[in-house]
């Protein structure tokens, strides 16, 4: 087994202790794509703990492509008010659910025809796969997945779409659809952008940034 089985053993049996990333969250609790994408939209830029408390009181007033679509813009802006930039992410999602009501209210399950909203780049379409509609076949990166393997030196890439690939490449299939839950989970509790917590990493005699770095502050 090489290191990098290993360390996605060893992460997804500890990332149990860790708080649950917001879109894994709602993507288990509402076996829904629409929802989830409504969500990755709303995390844009917005950490967890205000994406989730947001989206669910979203999805306590309007959770369908319609309800939304009919829903007045200053209503939807002043419901995801906490989130950045909610005024701009208002219109997409508004916008979005209006074109996926008039489809007959199913998110496609194709990732270019997601691809194909305004708003949705690589990243959320993985997610919208993976979690919505619980494909194996997709790798969402995001900020952690694409630094923490870059930092365990598994690759060395400069932007997701180049990270996405190389995982692809590299990590056992099998895999794929926990990469990103795995790493958000321990990218917000271990291996933090700044000053990660290289003494309590369970996968630290795995990782190049320890070993060149000590403790790697």
């Amino acid at each position: 087994m090489d290191r990098v089985e290993k360390t996605i053993k060893i992460l997804k049996k500890e990332s149990r202790n860790f708080r649950n990333a917001a879109l894994t969250e709602i993507g288990h609790e509402s076996h829904d794509p629409f929802q989830v994408l409504v969500s990755c939209i709303m995390s844009l830029r917005t950490r967890d703990t205000v994406t989730y408390p947001t989206a669910k009181k979203l999805f306590a007033v309007a959770s369908t492509p319609r309800q939304i679509s009919e829903m007045p813009l200053r209503r939807l802006e002043s419901i995801i008010r906490p989130v950045n930039f909610y005024r701009t992410k208002a219109r997409r999602i508004k916008k979005i659910a209006g074109e996926i009501a008039k489809k007959g209210g199913k998110v496609p399950s194709d990732f270019e025809e997601l691809m194909k909203f305004r708003g949705v780049g690589r990243k959320t379409a993985n997610i919208v796969m993976t979690y919505g509609h619980n494909s194996r076949q997709h790798i969402a990166v995001d900020t952690h997945v694409h630094r923490i393997p870059n930092r365990l030196g598994w690759i060395h890439t400069k932007n997701p779409e180049q990270t996405e690939e190389e995982l692809k490449r590299i990590v056992p299939k099998r895999y794929w659809r926990d990469i990103n839950d795995i790493f958000v989970r321990f990218g917000q509790s271990v291996c933090l952008p700044k000053n990660p917590k290289c003494d309590i990493c369970p996968v630290n005699r795995y990782c190049d940034y320890f070993k060149t770095r000590g403790t790697g502050r």
